[in-house]
């Protein structure tokens, strides 16, 4: 009475195919990892993120990210860290970037510690430039703050008190 016909066996067969996908076929058509913080958003603290990063509104603190775009009317006061670093907002604090473009739009006040450098024309920087070999290493060294395991870890004849 309340037995599945062969037509919905056919259509759960199909659906559930769809589910037993490998995960390796799966992760690779993923997009890269993108993260924005929107124009209504004030941040105040650390961010750190290991993909990309785009801000639209206002952050105060510190921001670390391997790839790393301030919009247009987007607002940074702090240091940020990047390895790739595209600004059109405004920067009041100190960068440390393998590459950074300041837009057209961009306003930078600070220092920029940089391997290459970019400004179009109509941007305004206040600040010194210093060109660095080792910038930022890639991949970029993130500090998370969380306590690093010791080698003795695991091993219970290594502890000592």
């Amino acid at each position: 009475m309340l037995g599945r016909s062969k037509g919905n066996e056919a259509n759960d067969r199909d659906s559930s195919s769809v589910h037993q996908m490998p995960r390796s076929a799966v992760a690779s058509s993923a997009p890269p990892e993108v993260s924005s913080i929107s124009s209504g958003l004030s941040i105040f603290g650390k961010i750190v993120g290991h993909g990309a990063l785009t801000i639209f509104g206002h952050v105060e603190g510190e921001l670390r990210a391997s790839t790393v775009v301030i919009a247009e009317g987007a607002q940074m006061d702090g240091e940020v860290s990047a390895e790739e670093l595209t600004v059109g907002g405004h920067v009041r604090g100190t960068i440390h970037a393998n590459r950074v473009k300041l837009t057209s739009t961009a306003v930078v006040e600070g220092d920029i510690f940089h391997q290459s450098l970019s400004i179009e024309e109509n941007a305004r920087f206040e600040g010194t430039s210093r060109r660095n070999e080792n910038t930022i290493d890639t991949p970029l060294r993130v500090q998370t703050n969380r306590p690093q395991p010791q080698a003795g870890d695991g091993n219970p004849k290594s502890i000592t008190h």
